[in-house]
């Protein structure tokens, strides 16, 4: 594990720009899976100016790692975003994009290692100690790409976000450690005491993200908020 601490969002945003593009500008196909939410939005907006409309990275393929389906709507909640934030704004090639769905989350392990497997993966951490859609309650250490049906009695259940019944897909822990680059972003001092949980920790399925620390190649950007707690 390689934990990099940086003063504040804006360079957290920088380093982690730097080192995806260092992924993407590799001489062949490149497969990448990247995060919906708050924290990668300064990422996103760095990343956009580059490679808006260049044929040097016309070899980047995207995949969503999870995703909330929403009625009468035709895509997801994560895909949607990552639309807004990045994919339509950097003008990505539609052949590009490979969206998970409710639809064939069953074939998306099979699909990623026809093509290639995916080469690096952008993530969060929830405040819960979650990652992707693997959330304490609900997640196995021995899930592959799977199915959550919310039961509404889930300490994460949100009543504003989210209704009884709803089902959503997320790649697995199992599917998440094939990947053979791992990047961790977390911000904000909020984060700092599950950041020391999910890193120094024990490896349990109470905070899912532990599971990460056996990664043989995470990486981990903080701002100094978020690690402040982490033991020197």
């Amino acid at each position: 594990m390689k934990i990099i601490i940086e003063k504040n969002f804006e360079a957290m945003s920088e380093t982690t720009k730097n080192i995806l593009l260092g992924h993407m500008s590799q001489d062949k196909r490149v497969n990448l899976s990247i995060t919906a939410g708050n924290t990668p939005v300064g990422v996103y907006k760095k990343m956009v100016e580059i490679v808006k409309d260049s044929p040097d990275y016309a070899n980047v393929h995207y995949y969503n790692f999870d995703e909330i389906p929403v009625a009468d709507q035709a895509e997801g909640v994560t895909i949607t975003d990552l639309r807004k934030l990045y994919l339509t704004p950097a003008n990505i090639n539609k052949a590009n994009i490979h969206p998970l769905t409710v639809e064939n989350y069953a074939e998306q392990d099979k699909r990623l290692a026809m093509d290639g497997g995916l080469d690096a993966m952008l993530i969060g951490l929830g405040g819960d100690g979650h990652f992707c859609g693997n959330m304490p309650t609900t997640t196995s250490f021995e899930n592959l790409t799977y199915k959550v049906k919310v039961s509404g009695d889930e300490p994460w259940f949100v009543p504003d976000m989210m209704e009884k019944g709803l089902e959503f897909v997320t790649m697995g822990p199992v599917s998440v450690m094939r990947v053979k680059h791992l990047i961790l972003i977390v911000n904000g001092v909020k984060k700092a005491e599950m950041v020391k949980n999910v890193l120094q920790g024990p490896v349990t399925e109470e905070f899912p993200a532990s599971i990460l620390q056996l990664h043989p190649n995470l990486t981990v950007i903080l701002d100094e908020e978020a690690a402040s707690e982490l033991a020197k």
